[in-house]
Order: structure tokens, then sequence, then C-alpha cells
């Protein structure tokens, strides 16, 4: 069950980093750093897209809109982070607990 655990957790910051990844890019497109003129640039852009979008799709639902600032990276960041220090640990004590 621990190692199940540590599996789960290592997912979760696996898509703490694309989401942190994807929020760099932004800006550096924003701010005209680099452009998805680039085949490689695009590609990346494309992906990310595609791994983050379900996550944020719920979301962006339930936000209001603010305009041209998307808050749905932010909320999920929160949700990882009670998940990752505060949820799973929590079961993984409960269980150690119960095991003995």
């Amino acid at each position: 069950m621990i190692a199940l655990l540590q599996i789960v957790q290592l997912l979760l910051n696996l898509v703490w980093w694309v989401i942190v990844i994807q929020a760099i890019l932004s800006w550096l497109i924003a701010f005209n750093v680099i452009n998805t003129h680039s085949d490689f640039v695009r590609t990346v852009w494309n992906a990310l897209q595609k791994i983050t979008e379900p996550l944020y799709r719920p979301i962006r639902r339930i936000l209001p809109d603010f305009g041209a600032l998307d808050l749905s990276p932010l909320v999920v960041l929160l949700i990882l982070y009670i998940l990752t220090n505060i949820v799973i640990p929590n079961i993984a004590q409960n269980y150690l607990v119960a095991a003995y």
C-alpha cells in the first residue's frame, strides 16, 4: 500500500512540474521571447496543452471569467499541494497505524 501511495505521489509531482513548465512557456510566448512559429516550440506547447487541459476544464467551468487571467493552473497546483502534502501522508500514516 505504501509503494502505491509513493507512486501516486510521484505522478502528482510529475503533473506539478508539467504545469510549472507550461506556465513558464506561456509567459515566454506571451512576452515574445520565443514564438510558436518554431516547430519544436509549437509541438511542446501543443503537447502540454493536451496534457493539462483535462485538469483545467472542470475548474474553468467553476471559476468566474477573469478575462485574460487564467487562474485554473493555480487552483490545480493548490489541489496537488493538498493531495501531496496532506492527504497522501495522512493515508499512509493511518495505514501504518492500522497495520500495527
